[in-house]
């Protein structure tokens, strides 16, 4: 497992040196991209008989590392912890309304729309997969990477209130999408988390999982956070310091698993209780290391994640039907994001205002990512998972190849078009 990793580092450290230093791209859509490239290569050179044992070596060296695990168990709780303490609570708490609709009914829109969308595509191509599979894929697929999201908007000036509602969407959406599937997979009865397990969607049951798994992982995120906050309060050593956090949010996520609670949500929110209470709980003299530390570990393991993506494509057969049905998914994604934003966004005219601009960087922006992939991956060995997996590949790559490559123009015009208006 060690050499694996250190395998894995040695490989992005390369890519990322190689988009920094050639290509220039944002390192996270380069490394992946480039990732990508490289598996290609060693598939069809192994088509020819050319690659040797080196196809063989990195496929051991893949699953060595299982990335469902890697991501999920790993450094998930880290990068949502990061990202909310990067954000300003207060800010994102005048937004909640705005933010917590998009994060909730946006992501139930979209998994309904990408659900049944693919359950029709897969038939129509002759691909049996009943409908709580797809449903199940809707749910992976709809939360969108907020490490991507936050390394974009990095880059752009824009409007405070514009950056809070985009970043802090993606932060949440991540955490509902990852109870909406949970409930989904025990009414197909994957974990016995809810439901009968044969395929018969129990509402109440599902409402019940999805209240407990959200709700309390918030809750408990919260009560870690803030006993972060008190460890943190009148310590003069910066070392301790990120070693209160650091456990704070391994710890913390470990326990909310094996409480059956969202583990997501919860580093999100106790993310966000640090950033409220930072000025309180460090000494000025000791914040900036401790900002610096999560900063840079942020962007190191987001590195990690992409080029773990990108190489992936090693692990991933198709046949042609499946080839078929992923393409048709890939603009039906899009439509889907745009209507999960566009439905809310309407209904929050009423008290909140945002212009077309916003809803339109919100769907081009919504890029996916690791999540979605650790997911799919996560599925049990059954003739639904690899139509689901070769869906999500083609998703995620597309998104981060297509989307993230043009989307910055968009950012940009955003920031100058948008005018904010006062909550």
């Amino acid at each position: 497992m060690v050499n694996a990793f250190a395998m894995l580092l040695v490989l992005t450290a390369v890519l990322a040196w190689f988009n920094d230093r050639f290509v220039k791209i944002p390192t996270t859509v380069g490394v992946t991209l480039a990732g990508a490239l490289a598996s290609i290569t060693l598939l069809v050179l192994d088509a020819f008989g050319l690659a040797g044992s080196a196809r063989g070596i990195a496929e051991q060296l893949l699953e060595t590392l299982d990335f469902t695990d890697f991501v999920l168990n790993g450094i998930l709780s880290i990068l949502l912890f990061a990202g909310a303490m990067s954000l300003d609570a207060r800010q994102l708490l005048a937004q909640r309304a705005s933010i917590l609709t998009l994060a909730s009914v946006g992501t139930l829109i979209s998994t309904a729309l990408l659900g049944l969308a693919a359950w029709g595509i897969f038939a129509a191509v002759g691909i049996s997969v009943p409908l709580i599979w797809a449903l199940l894929f809707g749910a992976l697929i709809s939360p969108t990477d907020p490490v991507a999201v936050l390394d974009l908007l990095k880059r752009a000036r824009v409007p405070k209130r514009l950056e809070t509602l985009i970043a802090g969407e993606s932060l949440f959406n991540d955490g509902v999408g990852v109870v909406i599937f949970v409930a989904l997979a025990g009414v197909a009865g994957i974990g016995g988390a809810a439901g009968a397990g044969h395929g018969e969607l129990d509402i109440a049951s599902v409402a019940v999982v999805f209240a407990r798994e959200a709700f309390g992982g918030m809750a408990y995120g919260a009560v870690i956070g803030f006993v972060g906050y008190l460890m943190c309060r009148g310590m003069t050593s910066h070392v301790v310091e990120v070693l209160i956090t650091l456990a704070m949010v391994l710890g913390g996520y470990l326990g909310a698993v094996s409480l059956h609670l969202s583990g997501p949500l919860a580093m999100v929110i106790a993310g966000l209780v640090i950033s409220a209470l930072q000025h309180h709980a460090f000494f000025p003299e000791t914040s900036e290391h401790v900002v610096i530390f999560w900063e840079t570990l942020d962007q190191v393991l987001n590195v990690l994640l992409f080029a773990f993506i990108g190489f992936d494509v090693l692990l991933t057969q198709t046949t042609g039907p499946q080839v078929v049905a992923a393409v048709c998914l890939v603009p039906l994604a899009l439509v889907a994001r745009f209507l999960s934003v566009s439905i809310p966004m309407r209904l929050l005219r009423v008290g909140e205002r945002y212009g077309p601009w916003t809803i339109r960087l919100l769907t081009w922006g919504g890029l996916r990512g690791g999540i979605a992939i650790s997911l799919a991956l996560g599925l049990p060995p059954v003739e639904y998972r690899q139509p689901i997996l070769a869906a999500t590949y083609a998703i995620v790559l597309f998104s981060i190849a297509g989307q993230g490559l043009t989307v910055m123009p968009l950012v940009r015009r955003a920031a100058v078009v948008e005018t904010p208006q006062p909550d």
